[in-house]
Formats: structure tokens, C-alpha cells, sequence
């Protein structure tokens, strides 16, 4: 490595120096205290099982639909802790993982897909609305960047085949001037800017707002209280927690990445680790250095990306690219810390954005996605319909969960509605093999993305399958 590089690399750890290894969005005096736990039995209507988005939004929305319907919400640790309070604040319409990946899964369905999405993010908007969520909800869009001159001819050339299909309303595609007009890098070459279709908002804030909002129209939450065993009980069902059990007609699953309480369902679902870094707020003169008047979020075109955006008090949060698999599918505490991976993010910040050059970072953070081998979510039921699941969000839930809310509770109901009968929710995704089989495939994967990246986006033999099989592994 020259001296020059080992300098900038020495400057990049500087930045560093003072980060905290915590969420950003859970590092807030305004977190609401815990709601206490289960102790002794209860008997409910409906038991939603986990106390991030997918739980959250399941609860309301039941009381929303019959406000006499008695419902209780238990949650492991505390509500909005996981995944939910680590995220990037992207709120995107699509619930198929991006237009790309709902095409070619399900083509004669995905213009109903995108209609359904939309229509998902309006009542988002609206609930946050009506529920007064204090989230700093904007509805800023998504910018879409090439950082290479071959992903700026494969963004063209994506414009012009979803104008071609009557799927680019609300897009437009930016060439390099016009797209350093709205935020400034020497490695932008073009890029897609989706101005309706994706919010920008507090993850951790709109946990915590959907509990006070559930709370208010009567929903039981206990906290701390974990889901052990589920088990058929009468004409319903039951859960046994630490201190307590739970009576219910009808279970609601929303746990993600942690073991299922149905135990097939685990096949599909692998943690897979991500990680990000929030700088100080910026000053007047290093925000106008980068431009971004209009407050958009981004993320770059590469199988290794990167996506950053800006929070409501002007800091940059910057995550991706690195994608962790740990050996065995296992979610443990120490996972959430990685420093290489911070040193690594660090320094492709600083390549993004060297007018920043000097900037620290307060906190660096990570946690477990929920991926499944097509990206996006997948449900179902088990014991004759008495209980209903959603998983697999793979790093875009923080809208799509609100979508499949409402589709679980549909399979409750029995009810055939527009949502139920799309293949998208008829059928599964492949599982994931046995280790060590999964951790080669996820490794090798890895591999030929990032060998595909540095080759001009060229994808060899074994991503040629995977794609023929519809099966991968997102970064």
C-alpha cells in the first residue's frame, strides 16, 4: 500500500474513534420504558407473536378491522429492539424487493404487485398521519446510482424496458450532471429517481409510535416475554412464556429471523448480518459541499451495495456492502459488532464523498436480516389455519411489513381477497439446504458477486444458476 493510502486509511480509523457500537435510532433519551412482562394466564382472540414492524402492524390493523376483537401482542426483548431499530429508514412501496426481482418471479402479476405496493405506502403515510407517529415520516423518493459506467448502461437500459412495460411512472432517469445537481459525488455516473415511491423515516420512532398506537386501542403488550412453545389447545391454541401462557383463538407470527414457532418454517429464512456507520451532524457548509436539498435516499447499483441517506438532524447514515453469513444460520449478540466491516464502510464513505473529508462517526451499528432465497416475504398457515406467519423480508420491511400484516390476518379470516390469491402468497421459496451446504452455497455466492462488480458486472457460471433456479443471496 503507498503512503498516501496508508495515511487516508489512517484517517478513515480516526473517524471512527469515537463511534459508539450501538443503533443510532435506540440511542435516544425519548425510548419509551418497557411494558411489563407476562405473568400468569391470559385468553385473547388474537396473539400476535414479536414486537417489531410485522407484530406491531398486525395488532393494529386487527383493531382496526374489529375493534372488539381482543387482542394481545408479546415481545422477546422490547418492541422495535431488533431489526426494527437498526434499519436504514427506507420505507419503499415495492413488497416484492424492488421491481427487478418482482418481474422476474412474477410477471403477469406485477403491475396488481406494484398497484398493491403503492396503495401500502399511501396507507402508511395516512396511519402515521392519523396515529400522530412522531417517525420524521418524509416522502423524499429514492435515487438509484451508477458508480460505473457499465451499471449507468444497465440503469438506462432498465428505464427504458419498465417505460416499455407501463411500469416507470414516477421514475426518471438522471444522467451524471443532472444527478450531482441533486446530491454531489465524484463516483456518480447516472441514476433512477423514484420520487414517490419510497419514504424516508425514524426506524426506531415508528416502532415505538405503532405501540403507543396499538396500546391505545386496547391492545396488551407485554414485553419481555418471550413465545417458548405453541401448541394446539381446545379450538385454539396455546403459548407458554417464561412466567405466564396465553389462551388464544387464533396466533399471528411475526418473529422474522428468530426461530419459528412452526418449526418447517425455519428452512427458509437465514440470518444474514448488515452493518452501518451515522456521522456527526453536518454543518451548514459541509451539507451544501454535498448538495442534497432534497433529502432523498440512495443507494448505489453495485451486487455489493451501499445506501445512505440523511437523518431529520442532518447526519448521514452509510450501511451495506458487507453481508455476513455466520456458519449454522446463528443469531447471537456479538454478530451486531463487527470493527473490520466499519473500517471498510468508513473508507468507501470518504471515496463517496471526500468534500467530507474530517467528518466523524458517532455510532456504528449491525444486526440480522431475515433473507429468504427469492428476497421478499413469503406466508402461510399451520394447525388448520389457527395460526398465520409472514417472513423473509430480506432488508426491505420496513414497508412491506404492513403489507403482510394484513395478509396474515386474511388467512386468519379465511378470506379469499385480492391479497390472498396472489402467487406471491400461495407459494414458497425454496429452502435453504443443511449446513455445511449453505454456508458453501452463501460463500461462493458471495464470491461471484463481488468477482461480478470488479468484471464490468459480468455474472459467471454459478450466479448463472442461481438466477435459472431463482435462488440468491442478496447483499
Amino acid at each position: 500500500m503507498a503512503p498516501s493510502a496508508m495515511s487516508r486509511g489512517s484517517d478513515w480509523t480516526k473517524a471512527l474513534i469515537e463511534a459508539q457500537p450501538v443503533s443510532y435510532w435506540l440511542d435516544d433519551p425519548g425510548k419509551p420504558h418497557p411494558e411489563p412482562a407476562l405473568t400468569g394466564a391470559e385468553t385473547c382472540d388474537l396473539l400476535v407473536v414479536g414486537g417489531g414492524y410485522s407484530g406491531l402492524w398486525t395488532a393494529l390493523i386487527a383493531k382496526e378491522r374489529d375493534p372488539q376483537r381482543d387482542v394481545v401482542l408479546v415481545e422477546g426483548h422490547e418492541a422495535g429492539w431488533a431489526a426494527s431499530g437498526r434499519n436504514g429508514g427506507f420505507c419503499a412501496a415495492s413488497i416484492t424487493h424492488g421491481l427487478a426481482n418482482g418481474l422476474a418471479r412474477w410477471p403477469d402479476e406485477i403491475h396488481k404487485l406494484e398497484q398493491l405496493g403503492a396503495r401500502n405506502l399511501d396507507e402508511i403515510e395516512a396511519a402515521v398521519a392519523r396515529y400522530d407517529l412522531d417517525c420524521d415520516f418524509e416522502r423524499t423518493g429514492e435515487i438509484d446510482v451508477a458508480t460505473e459506467t457499465y451499471q449507468a448502461s444497465e440503469l438506462r437500459d432498465w428505464y427504458e424496458e419498465t417505460e416499455r412495460l407501463g411500469l416507470a411512472g414516477g421514475v426518471e432517469f438522471l444522467d451524471a450532471e443532472a444527478l450531482r445537481e441533486q446530491v454531489d459525488s465524484p463516483t456518480f455516473q447516472a441514476g433512477l429517481y423514484d420520487r414517490r415511491g419510497v419514504a424516508m423515516l425514524n426506524p426506531a420512532k415508528l416502532a415505538w409510535g405503532l405501540k403507543r398506537a396499538c396500546l391505545r386501542l386496547g391492545v396488551r403488550v407485554y414485553e419481555h416475554t418471550p413465545a417458548l412453545t405453541l401448541k394446539p389447545y381446545g379450538a385454539g391454541m396455546a403459548v407458554r412464556t417464561p412466567y405466564g401462557s396465553i389462551h388464544a383463538r387464533n396466533v399471528a407470527l411475526g418473529t422474522n429471523i428468530f426461530p419459528s414457532l412452526v418449526r418447517r418454517v425455519r428452512a427458509y429464512t437465514v440470518p444474514v448480518y448488515d452493518y452501518a456507520l451515522m456521522t456527526e451532524p453536518l454543518t451548514a457548509d459541509q451539507l451544501a459541499a454535498v448538495g442534497w436539498k432534497n433529502r432523498q435516499g440512495l443507494g448505489d447499483s453495485a451486487n455489493q451495495f451501499h445506501y445512505f441517506r440523511l437523518s431529520a438532524d442532518n447526519r448521514i447514515l452509510w450501511g451495506g456492502y458487507d453481508a455476513i453469513y455466520p456458519y449454522g444460520g446463528r443469531v447471537r449478540a456479538e454478530y451486531d459488532d463487527r470493527p473490520e466491516t466499519y473500517a471498510k464502510l468508513a473508507g468507501h464513505f470518504f471515496t463517496c464523498f471526500p468534500q467530507l473529508e474530517g467528518v466523524r462517526f458517532t455510532h456504528a451499528w449491525g444486526g440480522a436480516i431475515d433473507t429468504c432465497s427469492r428476497f421478499s416475504a413469503f406466508f402461510g398457515t399451520a394447525h388448520q389455519g389457527k395460526v398465520a406467519y409472514a417472513a423473509g423480508f430480506t432488508g426491505l420491511g420496513v414497508g412491506a411489513t404492513r403489507f403482510g400484516a394484513d395478509v396474515m390476518l386474511d388467512l386468519l379470516a379465511g378470506e379469499r381477497s385480492e391479497r390472498t390469491e396472489l402467487e406471491m402468497v400461495r407459494k414458497k421459496p425454496l429452502p435453504f439446504p443443511p449446513e455445511p451446504f449453505a454456508w458453501t452455497g452463501i460463500a461462493l455466492t458471495k464470491w461471484s458477486l463481488a468477482r461480478a462488480d470488479a468484471h464490468g458486472g459480468r455474472r459467471n457460471l454459478w450466479l448463472k444458476t442461481m438466477d435459472k433456479l431463482g435462488l440468491g443471496f442478496d447483499s
